[in-house]
């Protein structure tokens, strides 16, 4: 089965959140859906924020301003990520399709899989966490794994979310290659500043960055390269790259407003 595979550009906040919605609502359309593997990072930095997140309780807005820091709000569940120095995937398929039918937590599994793969194929020794985010202690994503998310030593490596639509599923992660806490918990709201100290101390023990746990110097490319043949190995899918098409590309491109926009950022 051939899937489409967009290879790693960078984006600002709001063109990567209008390009994966983009591919969802294409697919929705498509009588013959193909399903999408994309990667990208992000220029400038963003903290995203998940689609039911308070944007007044969470965003310090005065310290994103003063980092240069862009302010999205994700069509996918979840918490807060700070998008700096990684790289981002996203999945856009059939709910229907074999490599991600099921709850979502068996598409989890099944995409988790792929990635765990690709992993292991460098030598990085990570593993599926088995968690709950009932045990998180603070709005950032990466606070604890829930199911099915790779961990690595136990310390959460790799956040995801997901959203379906009209029968097809976009789920899209950061992997995060090089953490600045400090910059997230500065960028996030707080009670106090001994709050904030105590739930930043807690997340060290919880997060990790690939360069904590491989200290084998990595590129991005590579590593990009390694999580294609996961998925191809795990799915055993054939990639085609004939890119985004004129229509994705309109529709992205009006799309990219509504991201930008305090209706939809602010609006819980």
């Amino acid at each position: 089965m051939n899937w489409r595979y967009l290879p790693f550009e960078v984006r600002t906040g709001a063109e990567n959140m209008a390009i994966d919605e983009a591919i969802l609502l294409t697919l929705t359309r498509s009588r013959e859906p193909v399903p999408t593997l994309r990667f990208y990072g992000w220029e400038p930095a963003a903290l995203s924020l998940g689609y039911a997140q308070s944007y007044a309780k969470e965003v310090a807005e005065e310290a994103c301003r003063e980092a240069g820091i862009d302010v999205v709000r994700r069509p996918t569940g979840g918490r807060a990520v700070l998008h700096q120095y990684e790289l981002t995937y996203s999945v856009v398929a059939p709910e229907a399709d074999e490599h991600v039918q099921g709850t979502v937590m068996e598409s989890y599994l099944k995409i988790s899989r792929a990635l765990l793969a690709g992993f292991r194929t460098l030598g990085i020794p990570a593993d599926m966490a088995h968690g709950d985010l009932a045990a998180a202690g603070s709005a950032a994503c990466f606070d604890a794994p829930s199911w099915y998310e790779l961990v690595v030593g136990g310390r959460k490596l790799v956040g995801s979310a997901q959203v379906r639509k009209d029968g097809i599923l976009l789920q899209h992660g950061s992997i995060i290659l090089h953490f600045d806490a400090d910059l997230l918990f500065r960028v996030l709201r707080f009670p106090s500043e001994e709050v904030r100290q105590r739930v930043l101390a807690a997340f060290r023990r919880k997060a990790c960055a690939l360069d904590e746990v491989w200290p084998r110097p990595l590129s991005r490319a590579e590593l990009e390269q390694a999580l294609c043949d996961g998925f191809a190995e795990v799915m055993g899918v054939r990639f085609v790259t004939p890119g985004l098409s004129a229509a994705e590309q309109a529709l992205a491109e009006s799309l990219r407003s509504k991201y930008l926009g305090d209706a939809w950022t602010r609006r819980r």
